[in-house]
């Protein structure tokens, strides 16, 4: 008889680890230089991430950027309703004085069909905003929605069957592939 623990058991070993800790701190790193030389010549800029491991992967890259540049980064959370986005009001934890005619890069862990990613970003084009930028941890490529990442830690091709997952652990992150 297989108990709840042997299954979760079986579900940990079958997971294969697409990035290391020590990876993602690689990819964290290059992702922060890559906002930093396209935004040089800015003297803040927005970053927004969406709810959940979007948000800390958004505040991560935001100390990071903080360390290498002389950028004010301030740092915001997207609320949405990942399965039913249009069924209440998509937010963001900063007003829209603060974020006004700024550059805004729009962050989620893992890019999969774009969903969530189109409607984090369709939320800031009501406002007026100097460029809207996105960046994502995993591309999956699947996208059934007109959006892509323009800063992307890892681009992998998987079934649709498969899943991606970002494991905050003991502030170590893992990505694995299920």
């Amino acid at each position: 008889m297989i108990n709840l623990l042997s299954i979760e058991y079986i579900l940990e070993f079958m997971k294969t680890i697409v990035l290391s800790p020590d990876q993602i701190k690689q990819k964290v790193t290059r992702l922060a230089y890559q906002l930093y030389e396209n935004n040089h010549t800015e003297k803040e800029i927005v970053i927004a991430g969406i709810q959940g491991r979007g948000f800390l992967f958004a505040r991560w890259i935001t100390l990071m950027l903080r360390e290498i540049s002389t950028l004010n980064v301030i740092v915001g959370e997207v609320t949405i309703n990942k399965d039913k986005p249009l069924s209440e009001p998509i937010q963001f934890s900063i007003p829209e004085k603060d974020f006004k005619n700024k550059v805004i890069i729009v962050v989620d862990d893992v890019v999969n069909s774009g969903r969530t990613l189109i409607y984090g970003v369709n939320y800031f084009l009501d406002f007026p905003v100097k460029k809207l930028r996105t960046m994502v941890m995993v591309d999956r490529s699947h996208n059934t929605f007109p959006v892509r990442a323009d800063f992307v830690g890892i681009s992998l091709s998987t079934t649709l069957q498969e899943h991606v997952s970002v494991e905050l652990k003991k502030g170590k992150a893992t990505v694995y592939l299920q």
